[in-house]
């Protein structure tokens, strides 16, 4: 009897230009790859990463309203879900994936009741990539504060808990009272044959011209978590020292506040807000220093992707990722969360040429290979693919 090739779904909340967006797009381009089926389910099909997607990856778009898309107040998402959760209902009955893999907290709690009132044979897998204990503290919506309650509640419904750090993995077992042996680590996809190719390619920015003081690079959603605060006052103590500028890769809804700042810390003229760009390798590569600023984490993408390019970095030790992304310190400056002096004093050693190189066996646990082969033998319980 021939054995039915499997059929893998990944369910996020959109393709919106998140680390967890990035990282699920990179999975479903691994697991394409070997030859299998794959469809990227989206509670509603948009964002900048959409442009992205592979040919052969499927895209199922629930078409979800805006209820579904935020966290209001007085109900956990997984409860307001009134649209994209009957039509994930539908998706698993009607399409039977052998395995369905949820990222971010919110689409997995869909995930997992969608199961079961659809009373599906599907594997459910759902992927960790915050500090939850953390988050519940510091997002400003009410509901974040239930993130406790509702892990505890849906996540022992899942067939297999993955979380993208150590860190992440102990704090999810504390806060959803989980055996921690029943989470799996699988470091992040990050380094793929596409990011060694986007390396070389050009920029053009007077910034990057010969005799042009050097570029420090910070990138991310502007949002508190990533606390750019911080970044922008230690940038403005490096400039007191030497001539040196500050590119912001990104953009989010606190902008204006840092511009704000900026003009404030009378450094807004060698601030060059640059927007979401596709690809930011290239400008880390022309870069002088990498900088990492986040209050939490769960394993910071671009913290790996600037070791992957060769940049010299600078990361708070938050929680969590960044020291076992840097091991310890081996291969790179871990600063304390919220000391704009530390990270100045690290920038203005790094610039002084004291910085860490990393090996390359050390990077090879962020590749795309890897993963994939961990989230194929061990979580979707695919070993003979």
């Amino acid at each position: 009897m021939v054995e039915a090739q499997p059929h893998i779904a990944i369910f996020l909340r959109t393709l919106s230009a998140g680390g967890a967006e990035r990282v699920m797009l990179n999975v479903a381009f691994g697991i394409a790859q070997r030859g299998i089926m794959v469809d990227l389910v989206l509670a509603k099909a948009e964002g900048a990463y959409l442009s992205q997607v592979p040919a052969d990856v499927r895209i199922v778009d629930l078409h979800s309203s805006k209820l579904d898309q935020h966290r209001l107040f007085k109900l956990p998402t997984s409860f307001q879900s009134t649209t994209s959760l009957p039509k994930l209902i539908r998706y698993l009955q009607t399409e039977k994936p052998t395995a369905l893999l949820s990222g971010n907290h919110y689409p997995n709690e869909i995930a997992i009741l969608a199961k079961y009132l659809a009373r599906s044979q599907t594997r459910i897998v759902v992927s960790e990539h915050t500090t939850l204990s953390v988050e519940a503290r510091r997002v400003e919506q009410v509901s974040s504060r239930l993130i406790p309650l509702t892990a505890r509640l849906f996540y022992p419904g899942a067939d297999g808990i993955v979380a993208v750090s150590q860190g992440v993995a102990k704090d999810l077992a504390h806060v959803a009272g989980l055996y921690l042996k029943k989470i799996k680590v699988i470091y992040n996809p990050v380094i793929t044959p596409e990011l060694r190719q986007k390396i070389e390619e050009p920029v053009e920015h007077p910034w990057f011209t010969s005799g042009e003081p050097p570029v420090i690079v910070g990138a991310g959603r502007f949002v508190e978590q990533k606390d750019f605060p911080t970044l922008l006052r230690g940038f403005a103590k490096v400039r007191q020292v030497q001539p040196v500028r500050l590119m912001m890769l990104g953009n989010g809804r606190e902008q204006k506040r840092l511009e704000a700042l900026a003009k404030e810390l009378r450094i807004e003229a060698d601030v060059a807000w640059v927007g979401f760009v596709k690809n930011p390798y290239a400008y880390m590569k022309r870069a002088a220093v990498f900088v990492l600023s986040s209050a939490w984490e769960g394993l910071p993408t671009v913290l790996i992707e600037a070791l992957a390019v060769g940049i010299p970095v600078v990361s708070t030790n938050c929680p969590s990722g960044p020291n076992e992304i840097l091991d310890n310190g081996k291969y790179g400056w871990l600063v304390p969360v919220g000391d704009s002096e530390a990270i100045a004093d690290a920038i203005l050693k790094v610039l002084s040429g004291n910085f860490k190189s990393v090996e390359p066996a050390w990077l090879q646990q962020f590749s795309l290979e890897a993963a994939i082969q961990n989230y194929l033998d061990t979580l979707l319980s695919l070993s003979k693919v």
